[in-house]
């Protein structure tokens, strides 16, 4: 039986840290999210959090500029404006709680430069294939419409969301 004191270390803290904060937040939203359970969740000691995040807020801004990361690549894999469409509803269905995180009141990007920065990076995805900036964001108000209200329960079950999408938005040249 070892007796050493050496402190545990872990190799990848942060993302480990940014997975468990994401199940949490699956598990029981923001409200249920502190650094403490995230660290727990981890396996970690209750201060290792703050290695890589100043607050609650940082590690909340963190996990919401992994999720504009995410979008943004499923974004740019995907071809033409309905293929952008299909992919946000997409990602907005797969990832709930993320997706709430990422558009709610509880962060401001003005207040997190990579947050703001990896939003910036996901519109620029939509924006990239757009006719021009008013298109990007008719389509960006369009896809994003759709998701809320079919998170929130208010889309009617009968009518497919991607039909929707069928409305033309012409494609940058």
């Amino acid at each position: 039986m070892s007796t050493s004191k050496e402190p545990y270390h872990h190799g990848d803290l942060r993302p480990a840290l940014l997975a468990a904060a994401e199940a949490l937040l699956v598990a029981g939203g923001p409200a249920g999210l502190s650094l403490r359970a995230v660290a727990r969740a981890a396996g970690v000691s209750h201060n290792a959090p703050y290695r890589h995040f100043a607050s609650r807020e940082a590690l909340l801004a963190a996990l919401a500029a992994e999720g504009f990361g995410r979008l943004g690549a499923a974004l740019r894999q995907a071809g033409g404006l309905a293929g952008q469409g299909r992919a946000y509803l997409a990602f907005a269905a797969e990832h709930p709680a993320l997706y709430r995180l990422m558009f709610g009141a509880e962060l401001q990007g003005t207040s997190h430069p990579a947050l703001r920065e990896a939003a910036a990076g996901a519109f620029a995805a939509l924006a990239g294939v757009a006719a021009d900036r008013s298109t990007a964001l008719a389509a960006w108000a369009l896809v994003h419409g759709l998701a809320g209200l079919r998170a929130d329960g208010h889309w009617p079950a009968d009518v497919d969301p991607l039909a929707v999408l069928s409305i033309a938005i012409p494609a940058k040249p």
